[in-house]
């Protein structure tokens, strides 16, 4: 079975209370994002070193639209 026929194990942030957030599935190669409004949508997807690069701006602050 390829990758691709792979069921992905879709993740959610606990601070998910309103369910306009992002889901997340990580794959051997990559991340795949989609939201969670819209579960049969669009996906992106990252390879693991974009994903972890978002990650760190977002731990940095640097996606912070307030500050923009």
């Amino acid at each position: 079975m390829s990758e691709r026929e792979t069921p992905k194990r879709w993740r959610k942030s606990s601070f998910s209370a309103s369910g306009d957030c992002l889901e997340w599935a990580p794959t051997k190669t990559s991340v795949h994002v989609r939201s969670s409004n819209d579960s049969s949508g669009t996906e992106l997807e990252f390879t693991h070193l974009q994903w972890q690069a978002f990650i760190a701006a977002v731990k940095s602050g640097e996606a912070d639209l307030s500050a923009n």
